[in-house]
């Protein structure tokens, strides 16, 4: 009955707001100790596990090591990059990162870019750089977000191009079961007209805001 003491731990971490992480690794240290495992033999089970699933508690690792980098300047450094360039403004930019990103997505390589690991350390403080050279009027929060939201349509609208992708194998299962016949390569063949009619469109709408943030200077001036 002792190993029931794992379930109050979770309950009452999940109750009190504390880090998920941490509770469930309380609860499950409650246990094993409730039911009499040494703490050399707990601790070994602790790291069989993550072994045994390092692809999925790798991200664990990601995170901090982003913080570190930008605890050292990582987002100053990436804004000294964008003023060392000569011609550069938001606009091409991101359209360039839009295009990057979905060619990327396209045959599997959707870790490359996200909020966490590129847009927050990165590509936001490289846009609000880019805003600031050229003289534009627009505050930094407006370009951090169109940043953001580069990253999630390159990502979207590029990731069904790869066959082996999970929303491809979704939908051939769906379609399988009412039925219908469908390869996985023939429905990533479909998500292509989709994919260049989004780099096109949100690749004018960020060109066309270099215009738009132009017309305004002009105003302001």
């Amino acid at each position: 009955m002792l190993v029931l003491l794992a379930v109050v731990v979770l309950v009452a971490g999940l109750i009190a707001r504390v880090n998920p992480l941490a509770v469930v690794l309380a609860s499950a240290a409650t246990a094993g100790l409730a039911a009499g495992l040494p703490l050399a033999e707990l601790l070994a089970r602790f790291g069989a596990a993550f072994n045994a699933n390092k692809f999925v508690t790798a991200v664990f690792l990601v995170i901090p090591t982003i913080g570190l980098l930008e605890r050292h300047g990582l987002q100053e450094r990436a804004k000294q990059l964008m003023r060392g360039l000569r011609g550069i403004t938001l606009g091409r930019l991101l359209f360039a990162y839009l295009l990057a990103r979905q060619l990327t997505s396209a045959v599997g390589l959707t870790q490359l870019g996200g909020q966490v690991t590129m847009v927050r350390p990165m590509l936001g403080p490289m846009a609000q750089a880019a805003a600031e050279q050229d003289g534009s009027a627009l505050d930094a929060d407006r370009a951090k977000a169109m940043a953001a939201a580069t990253d999630n349509i390159g990502l979207f609208f590029g990731e069904d191009i790869f066959l082996a992708i999970g929303s491809i194998l979704l939908m051939k299962g769906v379609m399988e079961g009412y039925g219908m016949k469908a390869e996985p390569f023939a429905l990533s063949l479909w998500a292509v007209p989709t994919a260049i009619a989004a780099l096109l469109i949100h690749g004018g709408r960020v060109l066309l805001l270099d215009r738009k943030r132009r017309r305004l200077r002009d105003e302001i001036a």
